[in-house]
């Protein structure tokens, strides 16, 4: 897959010397948002982590101060492409949960340079939250079905105001993981950097084949990100270590999630369950 919250208090001036005494003495009280990521959380070395991002998605509609739909992309080829959509049939927020849904259409639509059969969701915190190093968590359940066609996504892509010289794959992307309806038994992570270049994936180094999670169930993935080295956990069993230190990894990264259409092997079919709706229960994030 691919691809901070700035906050500006502003405060009022005023003359003291039109102000009584009494109301010098106590200016007005400014009101600083504060962020939960629930318990304190043991942090590896000592201390606890402190909570720099979290949605619970409680409310009825996204938070559009913390995310951004996307929409400039197409996925799949072909006639199994798929168009991203900032629409609530594709991403929605109801019952503490962020709905991203894939769906077939009866007609296609034309959609930045070819037709689409199918419309997915994906939202990030481009421009919104950016975070280089911490510990990232999400739990999300996708569709439940052995039938190859959909694939989900809890990634991270470096922030575009970074600096960068060097293109992708090299310049970075931490999937969390990413699961295939095709492999309904499995989450995969994966890593892109130099690495990359030499051909496809290393297991043990950029990816993992034998993490275990079942479709259909909610599971929690996490990434504790630090200056020497990426531990991706599955409910809480370490399925990827990675220390290769690599500048693609000394950036700060946004956070996306994203259901869509599958490829290869894992391309969609005409008994792909449809809708398909990937639920995801939170984001939390901590440095």
């Amino acid at each position: 897959m691919r691809r901070v919250v700035l906050i500006i208090v502003m405060g009022l001036m005023g003359s003291f010397l039109a102000m009584g005494p009494s109301a010098a003495a106590t200016p007005p009280r400014v009101q600083v948002p504060t962020v939960s990521c629930g318990a304190p959380l043991p942090k590896p070395g000592g201390g606890t982590w402190v909570c720099t991002f979290a949605d619970e998605f409680n409310g009825s509609s996204l938070d559009r101060t913390k995310w951004v739909p996307q929409v400039n992309q197409v996925t799949g080829s072909g006639v199994t492409r798929s168009c991203w959509m900032d629409n609530p049939n594709n991403v929605a927020v109801g019952g503490g949960m962020l709905q991203l849904t894939v769906r077939r259409l009866a007609l296609p639509i034309w959609c930045y340079g070819s037709l689409s059969w199918y419309t997915s969701g994906s939202v990030s915190t481009y421009r919104k939250f950016s975070q280089q190093y911490g510990r990232f968590e999400a739990r999300f359940k996708n569709a439940a079905t052995t039938k190859p066609g959909l694939q989900e996504a809890f990634w991270l892509w470096p922030d575009d105001r970074a600096p960068s010289w060097t293109l992708w794959p090299a310049a970075g992307e931490i999937d969390v993981v990413e699961t295939y309806s095709q492999y309904f038994y499995l989450a995969i992570p994966y890593l892109h950097y130099t690495a990359n270049n030499n051909g496809g994936p290393i297991p043990g180094v950029t990816t993992a084949w034998n993490c275990l999670a079942a479709r259909g169930v909610y599971n929690t993935y996490a990434l504790t990100w630090t200056p020497t080295s990426l531990t991706i956990d599955v409910n809480g069993k370490t399925c990827l270590v990675n220390k290769s230190g690599d500048p693609a990894f000394k950036k700060a990264y946004i956070a996306a999630f994203t259901a869509t259409v599958g490829l290869d092997s894992n391309v969609v079919r005409w008994n792909t369950p449809m809708p398909a709706t990937m639920s995801v229960d939170y984001l939390r994030v901590w440095r």
